[in-house]
């Protein structure tokens, strides 16, 4: 998934914010288009929290601007947080109160005049519509976390910005933000930007991204081709691993291999050739049971990272 277009959506131009001796974001750029699920990636203590609550106007930078649908943030705060909508944290609900009342209550503290029917639409959009006479104290986790988006997108923002959303969610709760990611951006055409930690998670939905360490950015762009910059590692299974070896020793293929044990041979090669060793393989009487690649982002995350250090 490519961005819809080159309108920019987030401009950050040489942020820094520091606190003390403590420098939290460091000559930050950023770039988000209409349409991306941005993916926005560091370790603890990198400086993403700090660069959120500026997004947002919570704190001010030392140095730097930030534009956000091409108007300046500090400027024309107003006008632009009208349209924007986020989640930072854990979203706080009153447990006594059902779902449909908190969202009401809780559009009118914002000052949007939030109809009716909006809030069922929210409820609808995040799975939430048949519970909307339920308790929140009643709600799982996941379950808090949807209604947190549906707060988010009561007024309709273009922008989205999502700090750590499946945070403390099981598999499950994590799949379904991960599939209401994709809609928003997919039907609604919103644009997201996403927080994590979580890295197979943003791999999932992102389409562009940004690596942090230590407040500065370390690498930029598109999610597919920084992963098919670097080598896979590709697991083969297969069924006679005593005469592959010596197949493999005597071919182009040997200073691939990269490990060996039991019925499993590791190859550090590039996704172009994985479909080439799999035929020479089972051209040479190989039987291959399955093929495992083992590069993600999560690998290219901490290479970036360790690098940096």
């Amino acid at each position: 998934m490519e961005s819809q277009n080159n309108e920019l959506i987030i401009e950050i131009k040489n942020l820094s914010k520091h606190f003390k001796d403590l420098k939290a974001v460091d000559n930050l750029n950023i770039n988000v288009f209409r349409g991306d699920v941005f993916g926005f990636l560091g370790p603890n203590g990198a400086g993403k929290s700090t660069t959120i609550r500026m997004l947002l106007t919570l704190i001010k930078p030392n140095s730097g601007s930030i534009k956000i649908f091409g108007k300046d943030l500090f400027r024309e705060r107003l006008s632009i947080l009208r349209n924007v909508g986020a989640i930072v944290e854990k979203p706080d609900f009153y447990g006594y109160l059902p779902a449909y009342k908190n969202l009401e209550i809780l559009g009118k503290i914002s000052g949007h005049d939030i109809s009716k029917k909006r809030i069922m639409e929210v409820l609808e959009l995040v799975g939430l519509a048949e519970r909307y006479k339920s308790k929140v104290k009643t709600f799982s986790h996941g379950m808090k976390q949807r209604l947190g988006i549906a707060q988010a997108l009561l007024h309709d923002p273009d922008l989205i910005i999502l700090d750590e959303p499946t945070t403390g969610l099981d598999p499950m709760g994590m799949k379904e933000i991960r599939d209401l990611i994709i809609h928003l951006s997919r039907d609604q055409k919103k644009t997201v930007f996403l927080s994590s930690h979580i890295l197979y998670e943003v791999e999932q939905v992102a389409n562009r991204m940004i690596i942090i360490n230590k407040g500065t950015a370390r690498v930029e762009g598109s999610v597919k081709d920084l992963l098919n910059a670097t080598n896979l590692s590709v697991t083969f299974e297969i069924n006679d691993n005593e005469r592959a070896i010596s197949l493999i020793s005597a071919s182009n293929w040997s200073d691939k291999l990269k490990s060996k044990a039991g019925n499993k041979l590791e190859f550090t090669i590039g996704n172009e050739e994985i479909a080439q060793l799999n035929k020479y393989l089972v051209e040479n009487g190989i039987d291959v049971y399955s093929i495992i690649p083992t590069r993600s982002l999560e690998e290219y995350f901490l290479k970036i990272t360790q690098e940096a250090l």
